[in-house]
């Protein structure tokens, strides 16, 4: 570095120091631009994130269902759940329905995974517990109401199924056959008794169904055939989400993906409105930025209107009154920036905690990004002053000196 430019640097520093409260002014508007700038910039890259796990809290997001007449089979759900990346995946729940009877009245089961199916469906109130095993149900709300039971009563649920020459029934314990005087069909009554752990409420359809284990409905059932849906929960956006749903459909010709309408067009909506809101925000916080840097600087030219005719008289160039300003300013910026950064993310770590219950992921990329926004716009705001010095007219500012 040769003289020339230590003096610059010199000059620069000197006119910032001696002018603090002025240049504090506008230090201080750079780092509450750079702040929410920063913030904001955090919040929306990553409250879509938070957003999306939010919304798994309202059910799946994602749905798999046999693709015309042909049957989903166990290995290519699972191998289809393998194409989702896993730190995304909230979880799964297969679901087979089946018409059985209780108390010789019709109603409707759902054979299930209950370990996973509170991953799917958060917002499911039990009262009393999850069943943990065979030999235990969770019975809806309506048919509880319906059929007067409670949590801890012991039901029957009975499956009728005709009786040919080719039915195994050495399976079924306490087996009796009976034959219909009217058709000459024979017909044999396959019970699965069960105790009631929980009354399910969700004010749905949900309501309406016995849930049992994937195991005993095919017990009750005598029929090891697969589900007839799985939902699927996973953390993200409408186009990634898209890409996995192409991506299962284009590798298995059984499977149908397909997405929940209500869930993914409301989070779709909400996120689009978010977005618009942090670029009608960032607009304005750029806006009262530059307005205050650019009255601050026109101030301090007004102060030093004798310094530069005089520099001018004495043959400065106006490139290097150009630099000196627009130098001051970058000084500015890269220093607002710097701060700002540092306080942006305390400031969406603080909205996202309180929003959402969880704290943001710092990006290091939003450190330059900030200083840069920074630097820009106080340059930006610093061109208008700058002509005002580059007009001053030494013969006008130094008449009479």
């Amino acid at each position: 570095m040769n003289k020339k430019h230590r003096m610059f640097i010199r000059m620069v520093l000197a006119s910032l120091l001696r002018r603090r409260s002025r240049m504090i002014v506008a230090l201080l508007a750079i780092v509450v631009g750079a702040t929410i700038l920063s913030g904001l910039g955090l919040i929306y890259y990553d409250v879509p994130r938070q957003m999306s796990s939010q919304f798994r809290s309202y059910g799946a997001n994602v749905i798999l269902t046999p693709s015309g007449s042909s049957d989903m089979n166990k290995n290519e759900i699972e191998k289809s759940i393998s194409l989702l990346p896993a730190d995304k995946l909230e979880g799964y729940t297969p679901y087979r329905y089946e018409n059985t009877k209780l108390n010789n009245l019709p109603v409707t089961i759902a054979g299930t995974n209950f370990s996973s199916v509170l991953k799917t469906s958060p917002y499911w109130h039990i009262s009393g517990e999850l069943p943990d095993g065979k030999g235990k149900a969770l019975v809806g709300k309506k048919t509880a109401e319906k059929f007067g039971l409670s949590t801890g009563d012991n039901i029957s649920l009975m499956n009728s199924f005709t009786v040919t020459e080719d039915t195994e029934l050495k399976d079924i314990p306490d087996y009796e056959i009976y034959t219909d005087p009217k058709t000459g069909e024979k017909y044999c009554d396959h019970t699965l008794d069960l105790k009631i752990s929980g009354i399910l409420e969700t004010g749905g359809s949900e309501e309406e169904y016995i849930y049992v284990t994937i195991d005993d409905a095919a017990y009750l059932m005598l029929s090891d055939r697969s589900c007839d849906i799985v939902e699927v929960s996973i953390a993200a956006g409408k186009d990634e989400l898209t890409n996995y749903l192409d991506k299962i459909n284009s590798s298995f010709d059984a499977i149908e993906a397909k997405p929940v309408k209500r869930v993914t067009a409301s989070e779709s909506t909400v996120l689009s409105k978010l977005e618009a809101l942090v670029l009608i925000v960032t607009v304005v916080v750029l806006a009262l930025t530059m307005i205050c840097v650019a009255t601050t600087m026109m101030a301090v030219i007004a102060e030093r209107r004798r310094e530069i005719g005089l520099r001018k008289a004495l043959g400065a160039l106006n490139s290097s009154i150009i630099a000196e300003f627009l130098s001051e300013g970058i000084v500015l910026g890269a220093i607002g920036g710097i701060i700002g950064s540092v306080l942006g993310f305390w400031f969406a770590n603080a909205v996202s905690m309180n929003v959402f219950g969880s704290s943001i992921t710092f990006r290091v990329l939003l450190i330059p990004a900030a200083i840069i926004a920074s630097v820009a716009v106080t340059g930006l705001a610093c061109l208008i002053p700058i002509k005002g010095a580059v007009d001053v007219d030494p013969a006008l500012v130094l008449k009479g000196e």
